[in-house]
């Protein structure tokens, strides 16, 4: 049988070489490594288990918060949040995703662990600032043109839009290139512009073709707004004409710069 060999023997004698003080911490220091490698491990082992194997860290209830016409119940519905599963296990994106797709007036919803055992819904739901009369209902539009809701009441102070719009001549040609969704964004952004004292007297908001929107009072007057460009300013001076001529039925804000005023 073959005998060690000469790197096998120079080993032997490096771990027998020197003085036992020192031949007793190298035992003493490869001791320690191997009881830490434990230690992490079943470090590790503990964490996981309390994590994902116990009862500790599980789902117990969902919290609902900012809703205004959606109940919380509704919203907890729709979320399905797994009740019973780990804390960590919880795909808040998988959540939220399924909330927007389930209930579109949500806007925007922030899903959040409340540890150890909640799972919080926050939700902002989206504000229609106008809506579109369909056989009875009316369809909610919010500041983005987004159609994201049916209902059988209109929401109160809210502007009914009206697309009468005209399908010859130049009328149908600007339909034609902007087609009705931009003309609804259209409306929309002249809605967002209107000074705050006509804003909560206007019943309808009426588009002809994208330079041809108009408003109609609840009072019967009538307001010629044209596009929506130079929105501000056609705030402006129409909240500056309606001073000055407080008498007027009708009031052309089309061209800022020349604004007029007609009937009495």
């Amino acid at each position: 049988m073959a005998g060690p060999t000469t790197a096998e023997r120079g080993e032997r004698q490096q771990e027998s070489s020197g003085p036992p003080l020192v031949r007793r911490l190298r035992r003493l220091r490869l001791r320690a490594v191997v009881v830490l490698a434990v230690a992490v491990l079943l470090l590790a082992a503990g964490c996981g288990w309390v994590l994902y194997g116990s009862g500790w860290l599980r789902v117990e209830h969902v919290s609902v918060s900012g809703t205004r016409v959606l109940t919380p119940a509704e919203v907890r519905d729709a979320a399905a949040v797994p009740v019973g599963a780990p804390m960590l296990s919880v795909d808040t994106g998988r959540i939220e995703a399924r909330l927007r797709r389930k209930l579109p007036r949500i806007d925007t919803v922030d899903v959040v662990r409340a540890w150890p055992h909640g799972i919080g819904l926050k939700v902002t739901e989206r504000t229609p600032v106008l809506v579109v009369r369909t056989s009875g209902d009316f369809v909610e539009v919010d500041g983005e043109g987004v159609r994201f809701a049916t209902v059988s009441v209109a929401p109160k102070g809210v502007p009914l839009l009206e697309l009468s719009v005209v399908r010859s001549g130049s009328a149908a040609a600007s339909f034609r290139r902007f087609g009705t969704d931009r003309l609804v964004r259209e409306a929309v952004r002249v809605a967002g512009d209107l000074p705050d004292a006509v804003a909560g007297l206007t019943r309808a908001v009426r588009v002809r073709s994208y330079d041809d929107i108009s408003l109609e009072l609840s009072d019967g007057r009538t307001v010629a707004w044209g596009s929506s460009e130079n929105g501000r300013a056609k705030a402006r001076t129409l909240t500056a004409l309606m001073k000055a001529a407080a008498g007027a039925r009708h009031f052309d804000v089309s061209v800022p710069t020349a604004p007029a005023a007609s009937g009495s």
